[in-house]
């Protein structure tokens, strides 16, 4: 069976495309692991309560609530793609994402201005379940728009390499500023360490992203309607 050839034709992609697509989703992951390993030292900053098992879990739910604004998220930015380019996308998503890490790395604690500190970490979830629910999909359409013929699969795949290295540097950060760190000062102002870290790898995606050029495919593709119109046009639909 013949298969149509859809792609234009590339060379190989410089190192910096394949990092910038590769980098928001490492970012995603960095986060998720970090914020799961201080969930303890969150719940008792934010979600203060008699009962520590319950503070617990309301951390632990919040970190859950970035998954309802994935979906959202996967469709906003899938049409969005489509209609702007992948290169106008990621920049996007990268910029959300780095404002939700932001928001939760410089958010003050409960006992600072009380049920607004939880809120703004609900909030930093809920942007970063949005932002992440399209970064897999664009940058995995960019690595293999921009990818030469014969290596579409191994190009794609670097998207898995990027997660599994994000959180192995996730889990080794929280490691360290757990085991040098005093539990007093872990629980002060420690724990904000290492989303400061993520947060610095923001502007360097933002700056990368910003200076790639479009994907060969997208460039040869028509354009069609409008995000918004198309995504309202969706959401009508399935309603």
């Amino acid at each position: 069976m013949h298969v149509r050839q859809n792609f234009p034709q590339v060379r190989a992609p410089a190192p910096k495309q394949i990092a910038a697509a590769v980098i928001g989703n490492a970012l995603e992951w960095y986060d998720f692991v970090v914020y799961g390993f201080f969930a303890s030292v969150l719940a008792q900053a934010f979600f203060p309560s008699r009962d520590e098992t319950a503070s617990l879990l309301l951390a632990l739910a919040t970190f859950g609530a970035g998954f309802c604004t994935r979906p959202l998220g996967g469709l906003f930015f899938g049409f969005y793609a489509d209609r702007k380019g992948r290169k106008a996308a990621l920049q996007l998503i990268m910029f959300v994402m780095t404002v939700a890490i932001a928001v939760i790395a410089f958010a003050p604690t409960y006992a600072t201005i009380g049920l607004l500190a939880p809120m703004l970490i609900v909030i930093g979830r809920l942007l970063q379940g949005f932002a992440t629910g399209g970064e897999f999909a664009s940058s995995t359409a960019f690595l293999i728009e921009v990818a030469p013929a014969g290596r579409r699969g191994v190009y794609g795949s670097l998207q898995m390499v990027g997660q599994g290295l994000s959180i192995l540097l996730g889990t080794l950060a929280g490691m360290l500023v757990a085991g040098v760190f005093s539990a007093e000062a872990l629980h002060d102002w420690a724990w904000r360490l290492p989303f400061f870290a993520g947060l610095l790898i923001g502007p360097v995606g933002l700056y990368v992203r910003r200076h790639l050029d479009e994907t060969p495919a997208f460039q040869a593709s028509p354009q069609e309607e409008g995000v918004a119109r198309a995504f309202l046009a969706l959401i009508r639909r399935r309603g």
